[in-house]
C-alpha cells in the first residue's frame, strides 16, 4: 500500500529556522522539496547563503567515532555548546599526541637507518671513532657483490697496497673494510670502485665497536617504541574516558548539521527588517494533520497544507506501508521499479503469488519446512529480507507437499490430499493424454493474467490513460477478448457446450475491433481529431501486424505457465532419482546418500524455481499493468547525509 500525502508549506520568521526544524520537523518525516522551484511564480523569494557552522565540529567528531565503530555506546546528553567544547578538547589532546609520535617516529626512523649501517660491520672488532680519527691510514666501509668479491680476492687483492676485514656476507654481498696509506689511496679507491664497491658511512657519534654500537641503537629503538605504544595507550585512555560524552556530541552535532542542511531547500523574503523563510515538502497524511495541530499554539509560524496535488509542480514521492509479513516482498519491487504515488502497489500481490507459485513448483512437506524453519531463524538473526520471503515460500511449500503427498521425496509416507504430480493424467479433446497439473497450471495463469489486466485498467483510470483503461491489449477490450478465449477453451476441454455463433462473433469480433481501431477512438473519446496518420493502407498493416502480434502473445503468455507444472513433476522426478541412488526399492536405504539428495535439490532447484518464479512476476504479471515510474520518498535527514 502507499501512504497518501500532503503537501506543506511551512512560513516563520527567518531567525527561527533552527528552532523549527529543532523542535517540529526533526520529530516528522518530511519528503523537502526545492522551495525556489516550488514557487516559481513568487516574487522576491532568495536562497539561504549562509555557510553550515556545525559542519567542521561534526565532521571532527564523526572522524573521532570511528575510533568506537561497532560498539553499542550510551550517549550523554550535551547542548550544543558543550558538545562543540568537548570536540575541540578532544581535538586538542589528540593533536598533541599525535605530534609528539610524528616526533617519536621520525627519531626511530633515524636510529633504525642509522642501526641498519652499522650491522653489517657488528664482525669488526675495533674501536669505530679511533678508526674515524686516522691520519696516515685512509679506510672505507662497505659492500663488494659476491661474483666481483671472489674475482678481487683471488687476482687483485695480493697485488695492491690494502688491507681487507670481511665483517659479514650474504647470497648477494660481502660487506668490508678496507685499509690503505694515504699517498695511494685514490688509486687504491679507483680498483675498488671497479670491482664494483659500494661505499657506506658510519655515524661517527657512537663510540666502541659497531657490535656495541649496534645494540646501544638497539637500546633506543626499543625505547622509542615503547614510548610509543605509551602515547597510544594514553590516547585511547583520552577517548575512552570521554566515548559516552563523545557519542552524545556527535548525535547533538549531527542533528544540527542536517538540520542547517535544510536551508540548501528553502526560500527566504528580501525583506531585511523581518525576512521569513519558506519551506516546501511532502508529509504523510497522519503526520501532517498531527503537525497542523501542534503548530496552531505556535503563533509565529503559518503552515498550509496543500490537498490537491494538481496545484503542486512535483508529483508526489512514493512511500509504501505494508504489513510486516509482506514488507520483505517490497526488495522485489524496489529492484523493478518504485510504484508511482497514484499506482497500485503490487507488494501484496506479489507476496501471495510468489509464495503460491513456488510452493506450486517445489511441493514437499519435509523440504518446506526446512526452508520455512531456516529462512525464519535467518531472517530472526540477520535480518535478511531474503531469509523471510524463502520462509514464507518454505510455508506454501508445506501445504502443497501435503497436497501431493511427498515428505522429503517419499511419497508413500503420507496420501495425497490431491495428487501425486508425476501420476495425475487427464484426456482432453485433440491433445489425448495429458499430465493434470500442466492442465491446472495453465488454468492458473489464465485467471493470473485477467486479474492484471483488471489492474492495468484501475491504474490507467487513475492517470486518466484512456487508450490503456479502454482499448489497450491489457485493457477493457483486452480482457473481454481473453476472458471469452479462456471461457471457450475450459468449455471445450471440459466436455461442455459452446455459447451460440452470434456471442461469440460479439465476444471476439468487438474487442479485436476496439484493439485495431485503438488509436482514433482514443483521440474520439478524448474530443481530439480522429484522423489517421500515415494514410489508411499504412494504418490498416500495421494495426493487422500488431493484432496478430497480441493473439501470439496471449498464447505464448499462458503457455508460459505450464513452466509451473513442469517444475513441479520435475521436482517428483527428480526426488525419485535421489531415492533409486539410495537403493530405497531394494529395501536397503542409504540414508546418507537421501540427505545429501534432499540438501542438493533444496538448494539447486529452489535456487531455479526463485529465479523462474521472478521471471513470470516481472514479464507476465508486472509487464501488463504495472509502470514502476515513482520515486523513493526521503526525509530530509536521510537527504542531508546523502548530500
Amino acid at each position: 500500500m502507499i501512504e497518501k500525502m500532503k503537501f506543506l508549506n511551512l512560513t516563520g520568521p527567518k531567525e527561527q529556522f533552527d528552532r523549527v526544524t529543532e523542535d517540529y520537523l526533526s520529530r516528522y518525516e518530511i519528503h523537502l522539496e526545492n522551495a525556489l522551484s516550488q514557487l516559481q511564480t513568487v516574487k522576491d523569494l532568495r536562497p539561504f547563503v549562509e555557510a553550515n557552522p556545525y559542519r567542521s565540529e561534526y565532521k571532527k567528531a564523526e572522524e573521532l567515532m570511528k575510533s568506537f565503530e561497532g560498539q553499542e555506546i550510551s550517549a550523554k546528553e550535551l547542548t550544543l555548546e558543550e558538545s562543540a567544547e568537548l570536540v575541540h578538547t578532544l581535538e586538542k589532546t589528540l593533536a598533541d599526541k599525535n605530534s609528539q609520535k610524528e616526533a617519536l617516529q621520525k627519531e626511530l626512523e633515524t636510529l633504525t637507518a642509522s642501526r641498519d649501517q652499522v650491522v653489517p660491520f657488528t664482525g669488526l672488532n675495533y674501536d669505530v671513532s679511533s678508526i674515524l680519527h686516522f691520519k696516515c691510514i685512509k679506510f672505507r666501509f662497505g659492500r663488494i657483490a659476491r661474483e666481483y668479491f671472489d674475482k678481487f680476492d683471488a687476482f687483485v687483492y695480493d697485488a695492491i697496497d690494502t688491507v681487507m676485514f670481511k665483517c659479514q656476507e650474504d647470497d648477494e654481498y660481502v660487506w668490508v673494510v678496507y685499509f690503505v696509506p694515504a699517498p695511494v689511496a685514490e688509486k687504491v679507491d679507483a680498483i675498488y670502485a671497479s670491482m664494483h664497491f659500494e661505499r657506506r658511512f658510519l655515524p661517527d657519534e657512537y663510540e666502541g665497536t659497531p657490535g656495541q654500537a649496534a645494540h646501544e641503537l638497539d637500546e633506543k629503538i626499543q625505547t622509542a617504541k615503547a614510548a610509543i605504544t605509551a602515547l597510544d595507550a594514553e590516547t585511547k585512555a583520552a577517548l575512552e574516558s570521554q566515548k559516552e560524552a563523545l557519542a552524545g556530541a556527535y548525535q547533538k552535532l549531527d542533528r544540527y548539521t542536517r538540520n542547517f542542511d535544510v536551508r540548501r531547500l528553502a526560500a527566504c523574503t528580501n525583506n531585511k527588517e523581518h525576512p521569513f523563510f519558506i519551506l516546501c515538502g511532502w508529509m504523510a497524511e497522519d503526520d501532517a494533520d498531527r503537525l497542523q495541530k501542534e503548530l496552531q499554539n505556535d503563533k509565529d509560524l503559518f503552515l498550509i497544507v496543500e490537498k490537491d496535488h494538481d496545484n503542486v509542480l512535483s508529483k508526489p514521492p512514493t512511500k509504501m506501508k505494508n504489513p510486516k509479513l509482506f514488507k520483505p516482498f517490497e526488495m522485489f519491487i524496489q529492484m523493478y521499479g518504485l510504484p508511482d504515488y497514484n499506482e497500485i502497489d503490487p507488494t501484496i500481490l506479489i507476496g501471495i503469488t510468489y509464495s503460491f507459485l513456488f510452493g506450486f513448483m517445489f511441493g514437499d512437506v519435509g523440504q518446506g519446512l526446512f526452508l520455512l524453519i531456516g529462512g525464519f531463524l535467518l531472517y530472526r538473526a540477520k535480518k535478511m529480507n531474503l531469509a523471510a520471503i524463502i520462509s514464507c515460500c518454505g510455508f506454501f511449500s508445506t501445504i502443497f507437499g501435503f497436497l501431493f503427498g511427498s515428505v522429503f521425496g517419499f511419497e508413500d509416507v503420507i496420501d495425497a490430499v490431491w495428487l501425486h504430480p508425476g501420476q495425475a493424467m487427464i484426456n482432453l479433446p485433440f491433445i489425448g493424454k495429458l499430465n493434470l497439473v500442466f492442465a491446472v497450471t495453465v488454468a492458473l495463469g489464465m485467471g493470473i493474467i485477467m486479474m492484471t489486466m483488471v489492474l492495468n485498467i484501475i491504474n490507467s483510470l487513475r492517470v486518466h490513460d484512456t487508450e490503456k483503461a479502454w482499448f489497450d491489449t491489457n485493457g477493457a477490450a483486452g480482457l473481454v477478448f481473453y476472458f471469452a478465449l479462456a471461457s471457450v477453451v475450459i468449455l471445450f476441454m471440459s466436455g461442455n457446450a459452446l455459447p451460440a455463433t452470434v456471442i461469440l462473433v460479439v465476444m471476439f469480433g468487438i474487442p479485436l475491433l476496439l484493439m485495431f481501431f485503438k488509436e482514433p477512438l482514443t483521440r474520439l473519446v478524448e474530443k481530439k481529431s480522429a484522423s489517421i496518420e500515415g494514410g489508411a493502407g499504412m494504418f490498416v498493416v500495421q494495426g493487422f501486424f500488431e493484432l496478430f502480434e497480441v493473439l501470439l502473445s496471449y498464447f505464448s503468455n499462458t503457455l508460459s505457465f505450464v513452466r509451473v507444472g513442469a517444475f513441479a513433476v520435475s521436482h517428483a522426478a527428480m526426488m525419485e532419482v535421489v531415492l533409486m541412488l539410495a537403493g530405497y526399492e531394494t529395501g536397503n536405504t542409504n540414508w546418507i546418500v537421501v540427505v545429501l539428495g534432499n540438501l542438493f535439490v533444496c538448494g539447486m532447484e529452489g535456487l531455479i524455481v526463485g529465479i523462474q518464479v521472478l521471471r513470470l512476476e516481472y514479464y507476465e504479471l508486472f509487464s501488463r499493468f504495472y509502470r514502476g515510474t515513482g520515486r523513493a520518498f526521503v526525509p530530509y535527514g536521510k537527504t542531508a547525509k546523502n548530500d
